[in-house]
């Protein structure tokens, strides 16, 4: 089922193996897009390291960059201007919504409803426009920077993201009834690829896969960051386990994400948007943790008293998830290979770095 596909997302490969049309076996191989970010970032300035993050994933770049700050920051004990995280927060949001509706888009396209892809890549644009305005790109926004942020917001930026999540409500409400309104999606997404509760921990899963088999678990709630703790969200979880609860989990995301961008533009206090940061990291290490569209990113890097640090690992929650590839697969068809890998949000520049 690749590495060609158009259902892989990205470059890799699931071989998987049938009796007739039933899977019996499933093998996900990885390797085929690996870039050694791990390692070049040992060769890179804490700053230079910054746009590397960036391409971790072209789906949620913003979120990767952010990780990589607050990892940093914890290593040299960096205290971050309120109003910097208030933008941060802001701009993470808004990614969140741009990477989830991306996945829809490539979902929709994949399941045969290539009228919801033409609706939720036109929708995106909004958002896209907003984080453009921001940092001045379009995809891979180096906008984070170590004790803050690259810029402050720019003129008329609270009333443009209130006006696009205003926008954005309402469009998913119309998404509900193009996708749920649809048998064929239906028949494709209700009570395919269960993955149950106790299955789904062990595995180390995370992110909407696990709060849709039922655990109420996001980073944003569980073990709080940045100014988190000062706004009024959900966390979205579903029993089903199913492919259906994985689509539902989303599109509650994306409405919780709207509440949150409205606080974080309306709290946003006056002040710095940025401190200076050392040149150099001290010698010891700093971990960072973020709730990423995907699940929980993971930092965790080494300093040794030079510009350069010593080592960074990343933990991608794709890696971990594409894990349970088997146990998703095992009894269904090969048609359903595409609702389930597709189901999972696959990003294969994080999960192969």
């Amino acid at each position: 089922m690749g590495p060609q596909h158009p259902m892989t997302h990205g470059l890799w490969n699931l071989r998987i193996k049938v009796d007739g049309e039933t899977i019996v076996d499933a093998e996900p191989e990885m390797g085929y897009l690996h870039r050694g970010i791990e390692k070049l970032c040992e060769n890179r300035t804490y700053t230079q390291i910054i746009p590397l993050a960036d391409r971790l994933c072209y789906g949620s770049s913003l979120t990767w960059s952010h990780l990589y700050c607050l990892t940093v920051e914890d290593l040299m004990g960096l205290e971050v201007p309120e109003r910097a995280e208030y933008i941060r927060v802001a701009a993470i949001e808004m990614q969140r919504i741009a990477s989830h509706l991306m996945w829809l888009a490539a979902y929709a396209a994949d399941l045969g409803t290539l009228a919801g892809f033409i609706y939720t890549m036109r929708d995106r644009e909004v958002f896209i426009d907003l984080l453009q305005a921001l940092s001045g790109s379009r995809l891979t926004y180096n906008f984070p920077r170590i004790g803050g942020v690259a810029h402050d917001v720019p003129p008329n930026f609270e009333r443009d993201s209130l006006r696009a999540c205003t926008y954005m409500e309402k469009k998913l409400d119309e998404y509900d009834q193009l996708f749920e309104g649809s048998k064929v999606f239906m028949m494709r997404n209700e009570g395919v690829g269960i993955l149950k509760k106790e299955l789904a921990m062990n595995l180390g899963v995370t992110g909407p896969p696990l709060r849709a088999s039922g655990v109420n678990y996001d980073l944003r709630k569980d073990q709080p960051y940045s100014v988190y703790p000062e706004l009024d969200f959900q966390a979205i979880s579903m029993p089903d386990a199913d492919c259906y609860a994985r689509y539902k989990v989303r599109m509650d995301e994306m409405r919780e994400s709207c509440k949150i961008i409205r606080q974080a533009v309306q709290k946003m206090p006056k002040g710095k948007w940025r401190i200076v940061a050392p040149r150099n990291g001290p010698v010891g290490t700093g971990i960072g943790r973020v709730e990423d569209p995907r699940g929980e990113g993971m930092m965790y890097v080494v300093g040794n008293g030079t510009p350069k640090p010593y080592r960074l690992k990343i933990r991608s929650p794709i890696f971990v998830t594409v894990s349970a590839a088997k146990q998703m697969l095992v009894g269904y068809k090969v048609a359903d290979v595409v609702a389930i890998m597709g189901g999972l949000d696959m990003c294969i520049g994080e999960a192969d770095r």
